[in-house]
């Protein structure tokens, strides 16, 4: 299940009830990505990420769907805040159930890796110097590629 909402999101409710009546699962990995205080040395007062509603949800969907495709997982949620967002609250939760923790790992890092560059959000981090807006770092490529199958 793919969400992006402007609304706060509570890890904890959205891991509990994503938990509920997982018999089959042996394993559920999950990821909670927080607003930092400090880019690259730079402080940050606020977050604000834009999105385009039903496009990035399609985006994120798709990213969802090469993660069951690639991964034996059982299921998927991700949701992903848009909006203003204050300093040390979430972003983005991701859970993987799976009948084993070695792919629930693998599937929210694909997930992280793949949301942190393909999904369609503009990012504006303010501070004390202005506003700045925010692209993936070389580091958020590189990880990326990771996933790229490599020739034999």
């Amino acid at each position: 299940m793919i969400q992006v909402t402007t609304d706060p999101i509570n890890p904890g409710d959205l891991l509990a009830a994503f938990t509920v009546d997982r018999n089959q699962a042996g394993a559920i990995a999950s990821f909670t990505g927080l607003v930092r205080s400090t880019t690259d040395g730079a402080a940050v007062s606020r977050l604000t990420l834009q999105a385009y509603p039903g496009f990035t949800e399609k985006v994120m969907a798709d990213i969802e769907a090469e993660a069951r495709g690639r991964f034996d997982v059982q299921d998927i949620i991700a949701v992903h805040r848009w909006g203003e967002i204050e300093v040390g609250h979430p972003i983005i939760f991701v859970a993987v159930a799976s009948a084993h923790r070695r792919p629930a790992f693998e599937a929210v890092d694909f997930l992280m890796d793949q949301f942190k560059v393909r999904a369609p959000f503009w990012k504006k981090e303010d501070g004390p110097g202005g506003p700045r807006w925010v692209e993936p770092r070389l580091a958020d490529h590189d990880d990326l590629s990771r996933w790229i199958p490599k020739p034999l």
